[in-house]
């Protein structure tokens, strides 16, 4: 697979991590509840299922369905408004106890984010393609793979660089703490919906 293609997917994939949404708002505030390492792994691996749809045929079959691609919208625009609400209320440290802390309540609620995220598949079925050459000596769902893998260690890399210089920032300031992560649900819950508003309404 030819380098230009991987390094220009690279720089495309930064400019789309770097603008603000979901996944943002949800490392800012796992950040800031002491939770940036698992909330990016659960984040990558919700990527790393995408990749792997995208890559088997099984997105292009779920976008072309508008019946599927309507269900995966309204589980995901769900899913954010429910994590969202959840975090205004309780913008305090986690709870391991309770199963939402910040080992695998966290990991798992990053795997929703990014995996039940139908925006997130529609890009990938979008970009992916475009950065792959049928005629090369490397077949099409391995290529795939390639810059799926390339989104995710930039999404890792990028991810926990902001949870770390939010909690760093942040940490010594509960009040503004509390604030950002009560703003960081807020966004969840307005994306959800956004995400449903077009079905909901007439």
């Amino acid at each position: 697979m030819a380098a230009g293609s991987v390094l220009a997917f690279w720089a495309v994939s930064l400019l789309l991590i770097a603008v603000p949404g979901a996944d943002w708002a949800f490392t800012l505030s796992t950040g800031l509840r002491g939770g940036v390492v698992p909330a990016v792994a659960g984040l990558v691996t919700g990527y790393a299922a995408v990749t792997a749809i995208v890559a088997a045929g099984v997105g292009a079959l779920v976008a072309g369905s508008p019946s599927a691609l309507t269900a995966l919208t309204v589980v995901g625009g769900l899913y954010l408004i429910w994590h969202g609400a959840t975090t205004v209320a309780r913008p305090g440290p986690l709870d391991v106890r309770t199963g939402t802390g910040t080992g695998w309540g966290t990991f798992l609620r990053g795997v929703g984010v990014s995996g039940l995220n139908p925006k997130g598949l529609l890009i990938f079925l979008a970009l992916l393609p475009q950065f792959t050459d049928p005629r090369d000596a490397w077949p099409v769902p391995a290529q795939l793979a390639v810059l799926g893998l390339t989104f995710m260690a930039t999404c890792a890399a990028f991810y926990l660089c902001l949870g770390t210089l939010t909690r760093t920032i942040l940490n010594p300031r509960p009040a503004a703490a509390r604030t950002i992560t009560r703003l960081s649900g807020a966004a969840m819950t307005a994306l959800g919906t956004w995400l449903l508003l077009p079905h909901l309404l007439p």
